[in-house]
């Protein structure tokens, strides 16, 4: 598994200050289970399968983590 530090990110999803936003990448050196790796603002990472994050994808597109975001306050993107 390669550092994250090694790869390109295929998004940053804040991008509006100098704090570390959180990144998407995909190890492709990874064991297929550990693939995806998202970081946070803090340098922690989670790994997982590009079967789980493409659930959650889905999950996304059809609308059902709607309820967790706006419960957490976060302004609508629409």
């Amino acid at each position: 598994m390669r550092d994250v530090g090694a790869m390109e990110p295929l998004a940053t999803f804040c991008g509006n200050c100098d704090c570390g936003c959180p990144q998407l990448f995909v190890d492709e050196t990874a064991p297929e289970d550990r693939r995806v790796v998202i970081t946070d603002d803090f340098g922690q990472q989670i790994r997982m399968s590009t079967d789980q994050f493409g659930s959650i994808v889905q999950e996304a597109k059809a609308g059902n983590l709607d309820a967790v975001v706006e419960s957490a306050g976060v302004p609508s993107a629409g």
